[in-house]
């Protein structure tokens, strides 16, 4: 007997779904993240917000749970338009169950109770007209997984193209060849959390370590502009065999492939440890430069990170791009070059 859906308002915001398979069984096989749900009808998602109907895949469409005009930094992405806005937008639901997740409120609806199903509808072409007027030049995915909402993420980018804009995914990168295909002509710039590199770890967030380094390695072999966060978590993944795993690991993928190591503060249901000492974080970068990584960044603790915010040549040590938390306060890059001695700087400068 097939399972008998329990609709929520945000349910009348889908459309039939782009990314699916249809089985010889009548179930729907889901691609848009590595969970690869199989769908019986009436059955939902480990997501929570694609669910099969009738035979269709339902997806969420023309609403927003959030939307903010940020400066690019706080995604972060240091090598992508540094000092522009980026307004970001985000939905409900994610494949993953973080316990320290800083955007539960959103993320982890109808897994949490206490989460919200709060929405405002919104189009593409409304999107597009905001960041417009707020001066922004990106438009970001973000606060809830956005390969789960992959769909109305496209829909707005290609909107968002014929304005001149630039667009862009904050994710687990918990992805599929078939997803990263379907957004990549849609995407220019990507920003993975690689929250550790244990893969026991990995499956008590809901995930696959195996599955979000083959996403990596497939966004950067596609020529989106990809930059890494680990938020170093005391207790978790902040061992020097753990952190150079991963350093060693994203400089055998490319050594120009920034990597923020940021700092944990205790959130949601994590608050059985105290917040990541700098000293940590200086660890970390050590380890990424010996690995040979050429940009490694410092985050979440603006000022207290000897520099380490800032952006130097790999070829003379100049500092090119000065910051404090979000904020830049210098840039000297000419075209995309070290004034000094006229290295190119991998990014995506203009």
């Amino acid at each position: 007997m097939a399972p008998t859906l329990i609709k929520t308002e945000f349910d009348g915001h889908t459309r039939s779904g782009d990314l699916v398979e249809k089985l010889e069984t009548g179930r729907l096989r889901c691609t848009a993240c590595a969970h690869l749900c199989e769908l019986a009808d009436g059955q939902r998602g480990v997501c929570k917000v694609r669910f099969h109907e009738g035979g269709d895949l339902r997806v969420p469409f023309n609403y927003a749970a959030g939307v903010h005009n940020d400066p690019i930094e706080k995604k972060p992405f240091f090598h992508a338009l540094p000092g522009t806005r980026a307004l970001s937008f985000g939905m409900l639901g994610c494949d993953f169950k973080c316990s320290y997740c800083q955007n539960w409120f959103t993320s982890q609806t109808l897994r949490d109770a206490s989460a919200t199903v709060r929405f405002s509808e919104t189009t593409p072409e409304q999107l597009s007209a905001l960041a417009l007027r707020e001066g922004a030049r990106t438009l970001v995915s973000t606060y809830n997984e956005p390969l789960i909402t992959s769909e109305w993420a496209v829909a707005v980018f290609k909107e968002a193209r014929r304005h001149g804009l630039n667009t862009a995914y904050v994710s687990n990168g918990h992805g599929t060849p078939q997803v990263i295909d379907y957004i990549a002509p849609w995407i220019d710039f990507y920003k993975v959390d690689l929250k550790c590199f244990d893969d026991r770890n990995y499956r008590k967030l809901g995930g696959s370590l195996k599955e979000v380094l083959e996403t990596i390695q497939r966004i950067h072999a596609r020529g989106l502009w990809l930059e890494i966060v680990t938020l170093v978590i005391p207790h978790h993944n902040d061992s020097d065999a753990e952190l150079q795993d991963i350093a060693g690991f994203l400089a055998d993928v490319s050594c120009d492939i920034p990597w923020h190591v940021t700092a944990f503060r205790p959130e949601y249901k994590m608050n059985d440890r105290g917040a990541t000492p700098v000293e940590t974080l200086l660890r970390a970068h050590e380890i990424g430069r010996k690995a040979g990584l050429n940009f490694v960044y410092c985050g979440n603790l603006a000022g207290r990170v000897m520099g380490l915010e800032n952006t130097a040549c790999p070829g003379c040590g100049a500092v090119l791009i000065e910051r404090v938390g979000f904020r830049m306060a210098r840039n000297r890059l000419a075209d995309g070059q070290c004034p000094d001695c006229r290295s190119e700087i991998p990014g995506r400068w203009s």
